[in-house]
């Protein structure tokens, strides 16, 4: 029987599960059976990525809400795959969603691509590096406007240029 107690702590454990990174859960590195621009065997992304990189670009991962240096960067500049240096998303395009990740209006014309995902028992849209496949976040329908999008990026999938936007 289910007591108020166990319906607690099982939540408890579900909100705790739910910052688990999918390579925790043990899942297969993304894009393994598609083909990209950009490509390397899963050796080569563990050198060229840290493990907080490798675990989002490569493993669908998510990291804390508020842990990238990225949520306060408010230079004007791109910001860009962290794993094959692809331009995705313009300062321009920047806004505090109050999420704890960096957030986006609008991505770069052909810079990135969706698909579904089910994962954790509700349906998503999966942003993805259109040139190397890495997992950058997702997208939601509660932006801003002019297009209502609010593409919710991991920092660490993204680095920063600083310079015209």
């Amino acid at each position: 029987m289910l007591t108020r107690r166990g319906f607690m702590l099982g939540a408890a454990t579900l909100a705790a599960g739910g910052a688990m990174s999918w390579r925790a859960l043990g899942a297969a590195p993304l894009a393994a059976s598609e083909k990209f621009e950009v490509t390397h065997s899963d050796d080569e992304w563990h050198k060229l990525l840290n493990g907080e990189q490798y675990d989002v670009l490569r493993r669908g991962g998510t990291e804390r809400a508020f842990s990238s240096p990225l949520n306060n960067e408010h230079r004007a500049g791109k910001f860009s795959c962290a794993g094959c240096a692809l331009p995705l998303f313009s300062s321009n395009t920047k806004f505090d969603s109050g999420t704890g990740w960096p957030s986006f209006w609008k991505p770069l014309d052909r810079a990135v691509i969706g698909s579904t995902d089910i994962s954790f028992g509700m349906m998503r849209t999966e942003v993805r590096c259109k040139r190397c496949g890495g997992h950058l976040g997702h997208v939601f329908d509660d932006g801003p406007k002019p297009t209502g999008l609010r593409y919710c990026m991991n920092g660490a999938a993204l680095a920063f240029t600083p310079g015209a936007a």
